[in-house]
């Protein structure tokens, strides 16, 4: 098969979950015998024309001119050069920013999409990019044969409103072995005597919940917070939290120091309330990490019995004063690793992906 895979801003990674999933999905689907394009930004730091058998096709992307906008016109230059490529299945991850050009969507293969979450939902979008969002979630369901879900409850939404074709596939993680603890030395903490957060900086995962409900506590652990900080919100929180104990490191995409700072952790926090299953869920799951997650469908649908759950600050807080110890709490542990072995594996997801698409595939 001849597969395209746009709606992100490139492989390998070097942004967020989207990217990440490209980056997985595509070198698996190459080893399964796949020939595999992935759509990049013109101004991804890797400018090669192939990553591991990946073909990369660069388009200009505005969005360091125009911000977010800007994806609006790089998701169109992505589409019509689809549309010459002649590809079996083009994958959109998401459609925000595509589902407005649809109607030149190529016409020869199969087109399928996996639509993230709910993004209409989500708190930090005023209402007119709500109303927005809603219409471009009818024309995703409208202009592809199947979507694919990473979360049940997104998957049983599609089907119930849309009636359509509509498949579970979770995203995929890896466990975490062998750590190394001396990376600990660059962060200024020491294992099991700190707590983490990572996520985007932005309302919607609950950053300055947990914060707030750590400075409101008697802790003297430090709490890391990373993500890009250099933002309008990441201002708001840095002015207004200046506390010793709240560690602003900013972004961090090498998952080797990733998972050696979730791995050595006490608690890792977990603040999306928005979306599907959020791949950052499944790391600390796969990195032996205590979580105490926000209390919702999503992550209660991932997580279920096995982790701790806060709905605001004040619950942070209050775990916080009970001294909680992760050491205390092995079973969890155990249970999300087993859980990730089982149902989150790598070459499971690459496999049901490759399925759905033979599946669904026009025959030539």
């Amino acid at each position: 098969m001849k597969i395209g895979i746009l709606g992100t801003r490139g492989i390998p990674n070097n942004y967020g979950g989207f990217e990440q999933f490209a980056e997985y999905l595509s070198k698996g689907l190459v080893e399964k015998g796949c020939e595999v394009y992935v759509y990049n930004s013109h101004n991804h730091p890797y400018q090669k024309k192939e990553w591991n058998g990946v073909k990369i096709i660069h388009k200009y992307d505005p969005e360091f001119k125009l911000g977010l906008s800007g994806q609006f016109i790089y998701d169109l230059n992505c589409i019509k050069d689809s549309r010459k490529r002649n590809f079996d299945i083009l994958l959109q991850l998401g459609y925000t920013t595509n589902s407005i050009w649809h109607f030149m969507l190529p016409k020869t293969g199969v087109n399928i999409c996996n639509p993230d979450g709910m993004e209409w939902k989500r708190a930090k979008y005023p209402w007119p990019i709500k109303r927005f969002l809603k219409y471009a979630e009818k024309l995703a369901v409208k202009s592809n044969k199947v979507l694919i879900a990473d979360s049940k409850v997104i998957k049983n939404y599609y089907i119930k409103k849309y009636k359509k074709t509509t498949y579970f596939v979770a995203y995929p993680a890896e466990i975490f072995e062998n750590p190394v603890e001396k990376l600990l030395q660059n962060y200024n903490v020491t294992k099991y005597n700190y707590n983490i957060l990572i996520a985007r900086l932005q309302e919607d995962n609950n950053v300055e919940t947990i914060i707030e409900g750590t400075v409101n506590s008697t802790t003297k652990a430090p709490l890391l917070v990373i993500g890009n900080n250099n933002t309008k919100y990441g201002n708001y929180l840095k002015n207004k939290y200046n506390d010793n104990r709240i560690k602003f490191i900013g972004a961090i995409y090498n998952a080797e120091i990733l998972n050696n700072l979730r791995f050595y952790s006490n608690i890792y926090f977990h603040g999306h309330s928005a979306g599907g299953t959020n791949p950052s869920l499944l790391e600390a799951m796969a990195t032996s990490t205590l979580i105490c997650a926000n209390d919702n469908p999503y992550n209660k649908s991932v997580l279920n019995a096995n982790a701790l759950y806060f709905l605001n600050s004040n619950d942070i807080t209050g775990l916080l004063e009970k001294k909680t110890q992760k050491s205390d709490y092995f079973m969890f542990i155990n249970n999300n690793k087993e859980e990730i072995k089982n149902n989150y594996n790598l070459q499971k997801i690459i496999n049901q992906y490759y399925d759905i698409f033979i599946k669904h595939s026009n025959p030539k």
